[in-house]
């Protein structure tokens, strides 16, 4: 039986909903970037289990999706949402068009996905798909020729999730995070 996934549009007033739905996930395995011939050989990517599983939260290093309307002029940037039988499980945030932000490189046809996030208790059933398709439909809507999304090498689920949905793997800045330098930077793209 399929279920049935409300995808809506919602005004970023609405931040604070979406922030209450945990980021955290369980950290099994991590993507090791090793630079054959200082870099010369490439950069190749290898996934290991980690010691012991622990959890991370992104919004832990952060103010939180609550306030980034008080870091940055998010006029322009959009919120869907995904409910489940009344239930919020799921949003995301999309970036666009706004001065400051490097992530957006200064160009108008590139969105990026700044934030999706899926309750735990409703991972696996499509809402981050569902949500996925809704970010696209967006962007394109505002003439996007390219959609960019942010990763670190502790979020392997989310690594094998952004390449399911065909984007590609652009960039690796290993020095990107320098308060946890053992997690690299993986930058995914999708043109629209």
């Amino acid at each position: 039986m399929a279920i049935a996934i409300e995808i809506t549009e919602q005004p970023l007033a609405a931040l604070a909903e979406h922030a209450r739905i945990d980021s955290a996930f369980e950290v099994r395995t991590v993507l090791d970037v090793a630079s054959p011939a200082g870099g010369f050989g490439g950069l190749v990517l290898t996934e290991r289990p980690v010691d012991a599983p622990y959890i991370r939260d992104f919004d832990d290093d952060r103010s939180g999706a609550a306030t980034w309307a008080d870091y940055f002029d998010v006029s322009r940037w959009g919120l869907i949402a995904a409910h489940l039988d009344g239930q919020r499980v799921g949003g995301a945030v999309i970036a666009f068009d706004t001065p400051g932000v490097r992530m957006l490189e200064g160009r108008t046809d590139l969105a990026v996905l700044w934030d999706l996030r899926v309750a735990a208790e409703a991972r696996g059933q499509g809402v981050g798909s569902a949500l996925f398709r809704a970010v696209e439909a967006w962007a394109m809507a505002r003439e996007c020729r390219w959609l960019k999304i942010e990763t670190s090498t502790v979020n392997v689920p989310a690594c094998r999730f952004y390449a399911r949905q065909g984007c590609l793997l652009g960039a690796i800045h290993r020095l990107a995070y320098p308060e946890v330098p053992e997690e690299a930077m993986l930058l995914w793209y999708k043109q629209l």
